[in-house]
């Protein structure tokens, strides 16, 4: 008798190890799959942040030239319109040049936020920065960029005459303070824009240097 007790205690324990063993590998192959799948899930989104810095750079240059136009004809309109007409003609046609607005790149996001993935991720304080980032702070800048560009295409169907003429000079007093509150209303949605671009620069390198 005690030595079938031995045998079936003996066979019972061997059966709980290899369930318990084969268990124990399958959680160690999920984890791998899940540290893998986690690995891909930041190299490709540090990817897409690598080229949206890149085009945000490129709006923030493409700014810049209006930047300082807009600082000398707030001061200088009437100064440059009486005595440097050829100058006044050449800023604000700088000024008048096309504007670009940022569009971030979703694609690697929105996979793992529609597969669930993203909840499952180890890595929590790097997952909620590009969660931060891609829901809150590319949705505000996806907005501002909307109103500035809404504020240019006024500003430029306004005068889309005299830009396409560049008989800028030609305005008289009245037009020319008109032009320059329409300017300033453009640009001070754009000056804010610009600091929001910066912001969110900031906000990719902490992503990518972690």
């Amino acid at each position: 008798m005690k030595k079938y007790i031995i045998k079936y205690t003996f066979e019972f324990l061997v059966i709980v190890m290899g369930i318990s063993v084969s268990f124990w590998l399958n959680n160690w192959n999920e984890n791998i799959k899940k540290i893998n799948l986690e690995k891909k899930f930041i190299a490709s989104v540090k990817e897409d942040l690598k080229q949206d810095k890149e085009f945000i750079n490129k709006v923030i240059n493409c700014i810049e030239p209006k930047s300082q136009v807009y600082q000398v004809l707030i001061n200088e309109m009437d100064n440059l319109y009486y005595n440097n007409r050829k100058s006044l003609d050449s800023l604000i046609r700088i000024y008048s040049k096309s504007q670009r607005t940022f569009y971030p790149i979703f694609g690697s996001y929105e996979s793992a936020v529609a597969g669930n993935q993203i909840t499952v991720f180890n890595n929590k304080e790097l997952i909620q920065k590009i969660i931060k980032l891609y829901n809150s702070r590319y949705s505000r800048l996806e907005d501002n960029g909307r109103i500035a560009d809404e504020r240019w295409d006024f500003f430029t169907k306004k005068y889309s005459g005299l830009l396409r003429m560049s008989r800028f000079t030609d305005m008289k007093t009245k037009q020319r303070f008109e032009f320059i509150n329409d300017m300033h209303y453009h640009f001070a949605q754009l000056r804010w824009y610009k600091m929001q671009l910066k912001t969110t620069l900031n906000e990719i390198d902490e992503i990518l240097n972690q």
